[in-house]
């Protein structure tokens, strides 16, 4: 992987308020969401802005026959968070205060110094540097060809690290049933807080196999697009951490349907990148949470997230405390303005 596509929507209203939010695409699929969300922006024109669950069906349904899931409502997040950003600023409070905040700081793991790219001296050295920072918890990925080289890896960080610190694991869907239950015996020693997507990320029999043998928690959804595709791994305890990703699922309303979906089953809440986004929405989850740590987006925002004691401190600035950089307007390809519905 080798760049990330994303699609801003800046949302201003007559009044004067305005909120941005965004969508993002790795590898393929950018040009298409950003084709869908220019076709469909201008059922947005003469909306009231407070009314974001009725703009998020009229959204949804206006490209009705391409689907509800995948491309279109990935197309819909970036207005939906906008919506939801302009609504806390225009009440003067953070998202998180919106919506009802549980907690003022999330603990934060870290995910992008353990890929299995990286030889174990650098992974090591960058476990290091994310504790001196102030990180809580160490992600690193597995799923090498070689099962024994995982173990190795994982006990090398595990002794790092010491007995007691936050140690997750991810197979990014790499294993089969048989070997996921394998695997995740052999790693049972390493008292991991959990292993991530172990099977396809649609296995949910597999996921809740998986879930009811091992002493280790299960964690999954990143990938899924949907509040249906998430409630099929929900409904049949298919894990232990649910991590939706707003901008993949349509935006915020969703996200918090999901989250209600979960917080009904009592399960802990890990949501996946986008922490500028998912801080807020982690702070109004009533149960155990996780943050993903990831400072790829750093350099498209003006303002940065506060990093102490093994958690991110949800800022104090309205909506969700985010203005677009110059560096993000230098590197927008196309862009396209709507101030009037499609006749």
């Amino acid at each position: 992987m080798t760049e990330i596509a994303f699609l801003f929507a800046e949302i201003t209203t007559e009044a004067g308020y305005s909120g941005i939010g965004f969508g993002y695409s790795k590898r393929a699929g950018g040009p298409g969401m950003y084709a869908h969300a220019k076709e469909i922006a201008d059922e947005l024109i003469g909306e009231d802005p407070s009314d974001i669950g009725k703009i998020w069906d009229k959204l949804v349904w206006a490209g009705a026959s391409m689907g509800r899931t995948g491309l279109t409502t990935q197309a819909i997040a970036a207005f939906d968070i906008a919506l939801w950003d302009l609504k806390a600023k225009r009440a003067g409070l953070p998202l998180a205060k919106l919506l009802g905040a549980h907690r003022d700081a999330v603990r934060c793991y870290n995910t992008s110094g353990g890929y299995l790219s990286m030889p174990l001296e650098q992974v090591l050295e960058n476990v290091t540097t994310s504790v001196a920072r102030g990180i809580g918890g160490i992600k690193i990925k597995v799923g090498q060809p070689d099962v024994k080289e995982d173990l190795r890896r994982v006990e090398a960080v595990r002794h790092h690290l010491g007995d007691t610190f936050p140690l997750m694991v991810d197979a990014n869907q790499q294993w089969d049933r048989a070997t996921a239950l394998r695997v995740g015996r052999a790693l049972e020693r390493f008292d991991l807080t959990w292993i991530e997507e172990p099977v396809d990320c649609y296995d949910a029999e597999g996921h809740a196999r998986l879930a009811a043998t091992l002493d280790t928690p299960i964690a999954t959804g990143e990938m899924l697009t949907s509040i249906d595709e998430h409630w099929n791994l929900i409904r049949q305890d298919a894990s232990d951490f649910v991590q939706p990703d707003a901008p993949r699922v349509g935006g915020i309303t969703p996200f918090l349907r999901i989250m209600a979906l979960a917080d009904h089953r009592k399960l802990s809440l890990a949501p996946h990148f986008a922490m500028e986004i998912h801080l807020h929405l982690a702070a109004a989850y009533p149960g155990i949470t996780w943050l993903e740590h990831f400072e790829w987006l750093e350099p498209l925002f003006n303002e940065r997230l506060e990093l102490r004691d093994g958690h991110m401190t949800v800022p104090d600035r309205p909506g969700l405390g985010f203005s677009l950089s110059e560096q993000a307007r230098a590197w927008t390809s196309d862009r396209v303005t709507v101030t009037e519905p499609r006749v």
